[in-house]
């Protein structure tokens, strides 16, 4: 944040009775920074943490409150150059998050050398007292101002959005999932959490000794969990999917193997899982200082794909977007410009695919191209080239050129921007989840939960996931 510039006043300056305030209304992310940077963790002072059907809101640390008197001083009166004496405080309320806050101070005595006593309040936006204070304070000698401050910037990686997609499973039956191959601690450690979680039922298809003793080294239980034994990671990914064909699993997820592995046994065209469009991967990506979800497509499958390629790709991320609750997804098709220049094909393609979009040959989102990655997703950069669109600066969906820029982007975005990442591969005749060997825990779990919301989505024609508005508070 920028703090405004402000001049102090010194020791001879002040009169008593001078006072001053400032307003401050108090947000969930104000209880996470104290969270950090006092180290109370105390539950009632953070958002959706007071327990079990708690519908209150998080309490301010008393302390919080008592800053503001600390800022006041610092910023306003005496202002720049204070030092604290010393306090005494005594609370009478509690400030709750939405609770816009006044923190006065006032002048009471002069003491030399440069001793001046303050007395403090807090009031709430009812006019409640919520804490009064004598302040003593170390006041300035000589003129100091306040300059504009540029304080390193803070970002919050709150994991709500991929919260939403789980809890918006819990209504819905869990899916029998063949998982190929699961030999490692990753892969068994995601399959457990997402069958804790209600959202799969897991079949674990691979060397069965192999699972049993990976399993046992890293403490996870799956004794609950049936085996399908399977020699080896080829025999592995191509009984996954025949379990799909018995009708004895509905969606298939990757374990310990290349997804190449898995990959050519899902699209061949004698017993695989091909269906009417080609096959894409679409990462979503929670990515901090967005406010939406993020798809990303295709940066792991289709490695040059050609115009019709591309708009399967489109079409099957618009459905995976409307299936996790975006009801006309934003798409925008990607190049190094935004003008269509014929010596960048992905220009030309980007101009075709926004053309077939509006002639009805894509459904269900709004598709614009070509657009820079700048211009997509940010709307100043966007106004600041001309661009007039409803989808330049808004994109919910980047449709790439091919696969290295995909991947590139969508790595840059996870390892770089911090961004969580779950993926899909749709386009299939039931949904995969490619989860990279790097995929933690959570993003496995994040996969399954996209698996599950494409699945009903598909039988359904509905989202499972309910629009912002009615969601519950995160």
């Amino acid at each position: 944040m920028n703090q405004v510039a402000a001049t102090n006043r010194t020791f001879d300056e002040i009169t008593p009775g001078e006072s001053a305030r400032i307003v401050r209304t108090l947000t969930p992310n104000d209880l996470v920074v104290f969270a950090h940077a006092s180290g109370n963790l105390n539950p009632l002072h953070l958002e959706g943490r007071q327990g079990e059907g708690d519908s209150e809101r998080a309490v301010a640390p008393s302390m919080w409150v008592a800053a503001l008197l600390s800022a006041v001083l610092g910023t306003r009166l005496p202002g720049p150059g204070t030092l604290y004496k010393s306090q005494s405080i005594e609370f009478l309320g509690h400030a709750h998050v939405g609770d816009t806050l006044t923190a006065t101070v006032s002048a009471r005595e002069k003491r030399p050398p440069n001793i001046v006593v303050f007395d403090g309040m807090v009031t709430n936006q009812r006019g409640e007292v919520l804490a009064t204070a004598v302040c003593e304070v170390l006041a300035p000698t000589a003129r100091a101002t306040l300059e504009n401050v540029a304080l390193p910037e803070l970002v919050f990686r709150q994991h709500a959005k991929f919260d939403r997609l789980i809890a918006a499973c819990s209504g819905l039956p869990p899916l029998p999932t063949a998982v190929a191959h699961p030999c490692d601690a990753p892969s068994l450690e995601g399959v457990a959490e997402a069958a804790r979680a209600g959202l799969i039922v897991p079949v674990l298809v691979g060397p069965e000794a192999k699972i049993r003793t990976a399993a046992a080294a890293s403490g996870i239980d799956i004794s609950g969990f049936e085996l399908v034994d399977a020699p080896h990671s080829h025999a592995a990914a191509a009984r996954a999917v025949a379990l799909v064909h018995e009708d004895r699993a509905r969606a298939v997820m990757k374990g310990a193997l290349h997804s190449d592995e898995l990959l050519a046994e899902i699209v061949k065209r004698e017993g695989g899982l091909r269906a009417k469009r080609r096959i894409s991967h679409v990462f979503v990506l929670d990515a901090p200082g967005l406010p939406h979800l993020l798809l990303v497509t295709d940066a792991a499958i289709n490695i040059a794909p050609d115009l019709m390629t591309k708009a399967d790709i489109v079409q099957n991320a618009i459905d995976l977007a409307r299936a996790i609750g975006i009801a006309r997804p934003k798409v925008a098709v990607m190049s190094a410009v935004e003008t269509v220049n014929p010596a960048i094909p992905s220009s030309l393609d980007a101009a075709i695919l926004s053309k077939m979009a509006e002639r009805g040959q894509i459904t269900g989102g709004l598709v614009d191209g070509p657009l820079a990655m700048d211009n997509a997703i940010d709307i100043d950069a966007a106004r600041t080239k001309g661009i007039v669109s409803a989808v330049a600066g808004r994109a919910e969906v980047l449709v790439v050129p091919n696969l290295e820029a995909g991947n590139m982007l969508a790595k840059n975005l996870t390892f770089v921007a911090h961004a969580d990442s779950a993926g899909l591969v749709v386009g299939a005749a039931v949904p995969v989840m490619l989860t990279s060997r790097a995929d933690d825990a959570r993003a496995r779990l994040a996969s399954a939960a996209l698996a599950v919301l494409f699945n009903h989505w598909k039988a359904t024609g509905q989202s499972a996931v309910p629009p912002l508005d009615d969601a519950p508070s995160a």
